[in-house]
């Protein structure tokens, strides 16, 4: 019998290469990784299948595996990032997978769009953190009374701290094209800035219906803003150049690209008197 092969006109987009390219090589090896997408496939988020994922969490966490998104440096960001972070990755790269799976078998041409593949790891990661026990509902009221009241709100983040406490608390929405690459940032962050690495805690949507991360990080004792040169010399040292004619707050690497690295994200610390990034926009950038 000659072997099988299906020809078609349409061409993946978007992350949907990226999640081909993970099923395949998964099938080729026979990984463990894919195996965990198999008995989620089969079983949902029930006992086994949670003992299966926190066993290669562990195994992560401990240096016996390795999580295929990141390299040797970055892997360490993921660590620092706690299980509820390795935990979220994983099943945020089944969901990518799945939802492109389903869509090439249903002959869709191109794929699943961004949001779709966005609204599907929300889902996915949602029922994943209630089976896990990572799941607050109504965090806010949760988070005052544990961790101090709402010190500041933006477009990304609500930061929550008591005065004398060493960390601040985030409940921090995403930005980004979909969940994962959110999820890539806390990492890529805890990479590039290990002094303010963000560590993972759980996960709530807020009154509005927004999905949220909750996540600790140090608090820095700001002695004054960082300034643009005092910013470029820092991101230099880690091999960024300014990616906007010396004039902007983006910067960009071989693999990495910075955005928003304005003052305001950049803080001199009173003890150090050294620069410190305390939030930006992370990626890769292919």
């Amino acid at each position: 019998m000659s072997a099988f092969s299906l020809t078609s006109k349409y061409r993946p987009t978007g992350d949907q290469p990226e999640a081909i390219r993970q099923l395949v090589e998964g099938v080729r090896r026979g990984d463990r990784l894919q195996q965990i997408y198999d008995v989620i496939t089969k079983n949902g988020f029930e006992e086994r299948v949670l003992q299966e994922i926190n066993n290669y969490v562990k195994d992560i966490q401990d240096g016996k595996e390795d999580f295929f998104r990141f390299n040797l440096s970055e892997h360490a960001g993921l660590c620092k990032g706690g299980s509820p972070l390795i935990g979220a990755s994983i099943v945020a790269c089944y969901a990518t997978a799945s939802i492109t799976a389903s869509c090439h078998a249903e002959g869709r041409e191109g794929g699943p769009a961004n949001w779709e593949i966005d609204e599907h790891q929300e889902r996915l990661i949602e029922q994943w953190a209630k089976a896990a026990n990572l799941w607050e509902d109504n965090s806010e009221q949760i988070l005052i009374a544990e961790f101090g009241p709402k010190i500041a709100q933006g477009a990304e983040a609500k930061v929550y701290y008591r005065d004398g406490q060493t960390s601040v608390v985030k409940e921090r929405a995403s930005i980004y094209s979909t969940t994962q690459k959110a999820l890539d940032a806390i990492v890529l962050h805890n990479h590039l800035f290990p002094e303010t690495a963000m560590k993972v805690i759980g996960f709530t949507r807020d009154g509005d219906g927004l999905f949220r991360v909750v996540l600790t990080q140090p608090y820095v004792n700001c002695k004054r803003l960082a300034t643009k040169e005092e910013i470029d010399e820092m991101v230099f040292l880690k091999g960024f150049h300014d990616n906007w004619n010396g004039q902007g707050v983006n910067y960009i690497s071989d693999r990495l690209a910075l955005e928003d690295m304005h003052p305001a994200n950049v803080f001199i610390d009173q003890i150090t008197g050294k620069p410190i990034c305390i939030d930006c926009i992370v990626k890769f950038v292919k």
